[in-house]
This record gives structure tokens, C-alpha cells and sequence, in this order.
């Protein structure tokens, strides 16, 4: 870590003793200031005395599972904008989409090597730094979608819907580019870094919650969000 950056706050909850020590120590290591919960209410308490940077969330846990923690979070005016890692023994794609229209910004199956794990730790930091504040600025508005840069803020004929941090950038760049075909490639590398080991697949399941929160706000409206077959995705030009 650069000397002049604070120590990343880390918390990770996961009922596992062992586990949960060892992910401590790599990230102790690594240079985080990390410290470890047994289950929601011992994370939440903790959350009254200190924000976290980041924070790591096993699904299954006694009482208040990962996804619940996560929606709890995500409602809350402090945590709603700290990045979420779901880290889980369940790696199924499904489970992948649900956590993250949950609203997690990545995710990693167990068993998984620390090594991985404090790459994408840091990756995710260094992603949401470069968000803050964004370069350009500027209301972007496509049709009835509009999406405030400053506010992080995105309104479907003026009513404002829920997006994870990752949603957002994607629809930011598909907005600022209406009418061009991006590759995943493209994509890819322009929301998540070349840091990111996701693969591109990444911006398929993104692209899927993406448009079913579009739908949701707005039946219909998912198809301004256009796969172009053998490239990628691009925004339906409204002019």
C-alpha cells in the first residue's frame, strides 16, 4: 500500500473459526486492517462504530445469512455504497447472479487462494477511487433513462432505481457511447480493470441484472440495451 493512503478497513464475516483466521492473517498480511465477525449482529455492531472499506461476506451463516446481511446493508444510508466481495462454497452461476442483483460487487467461490483474494480486494478499492469524483460530470439522459455521475444516480422517468456500484458503471459507459457496439472486451476493461480476474462472462451476468431492474422500473425498457451478436452490447440510440 502507497504510504500516503490510510489502511483499508476490511470486515469479514464468516461463522467459521479457521477460515475466517486465515483470511484475516493473508489480509493482515497484505497490508489491510481486517477484522473478522461471527454473524450479522456481531458485523452490524461493529459496522455503529466504524464504516469499513470493504467488506467480505460468506452466504451461509447461522441467522441473518450473507444475502440478508447484504440487503440490510445495501438499505443503509453508511454501508449502502461499501463494496461487497461474496465470498461462498456455493459457485454455481445462479448463485453468482443472485448475489449479485443483491447487490455484491464481486464474487468468490471457496476454496479460493489468498493470493486471488487480496488481488481482487484491491482491485475493487482502487476501482472505486477512480469513481470519486468522476472526470466528465454531467446529467447523461437517453430517453427516460437519466444518470447523474455526481449523484451516482439513476432515474427511469424520474424515479430514481437501485443499482450496485458495478450496474452503474456499466449503463455510465453503454450511456456516454449511445449507438456504438462494445465489445465485452471494451466493457470489460472500462468498469472493472485490467486488474479484475472475472473474465468476460462478468459482464454477461451483469448485463442480465442490468436489464431486469430496467424492466422492473419500466416494462420494455430493457430493450434499449441492445446484444449485438458476435461483439458485445450497445446503448439504442434515441435520437
Amino acid at each position: 500500500m502507497p504510504p500516503s493512503e490510510p489502511t483499508p478497513l476490511v470486515f469479514y464475516v464468516e461463522d467459521d473459526d479457521n477460515i475466517r483466521d486465515l483470511t484475516l492473517y493473508a489480509l493482515r498480511q497484505a497490508g489491510f486492517d481486517a477484522r473478522g465477525f461471527p454473524d450479522a449482529e456481531a458485523f452490524f455492531a461493529a459496522c455503529r462504530e466504524a464504516v469499513p472499506d470493504l467488506v467480505l461476506l460468506d452466504i451461509m451463516l447461522p441467522g441473518i445469512d450473507g444475502l440478508g446481511i447484504l440487503a440490510q446493508s445495501r438499505a443503509d444510508r453508511q454501508l449502502r455504497d461499501v463494496p461487497v466481495i461474496m465470498l461462498t462454497a456455493k459457485g454455481t452461476e445462479l448463485d453468482t447472479v443472485c448475489g449479485l442483483d443483491a447487490g455484491a460487487d464481486d464474487y468468490l467461490a471457496k476454496p479460493f487462494s489468498m493470493m486471488e483474494l487480496v488481488s481482487r480486494a484491491n482491485a475493487l478499492l482502487r476501482r472505486v477511487r477512480r469513481t470519486e469524483p468522476p472526470s466528465h460530470g454531467g446529467r447523461i439522459v437517453r430517453g427516460k433513462l437519466a444518470l447523474d455521475p455526481d449523484a451516482h444516480q439513476v432515474e427511469v422517468a424520474g424515479t430514481p432505481i437501485p443499482l450496485t456500484l458495478k450496474e452503474f458503471e456499466l449503463l455510465q459507459v453503454l450511456m456516454e457511447n449511445p449507438g456504438r457496439a462494445l465489445s465485452r472486451a471494451q466493457l470489460f476493461e472500462a468498469v472493472w480493470g485490467s486488474e479484475f480476474f472475472g473474465g468476460t462472462r462478468t459482464v454477461d451476468v451483469h448485463m442480465q441484472t442490468l436489464r431486469q431492474k430496467l424492466d422492473q422500473a419500466d416494462k420494455g425498457l430493457a430493450a434499449m440495451l441492445e446484444t449485438v451478436r458476435g461483439v458485445g452490447y450497445r446503448l439504442r440510440s434515441t435520437e
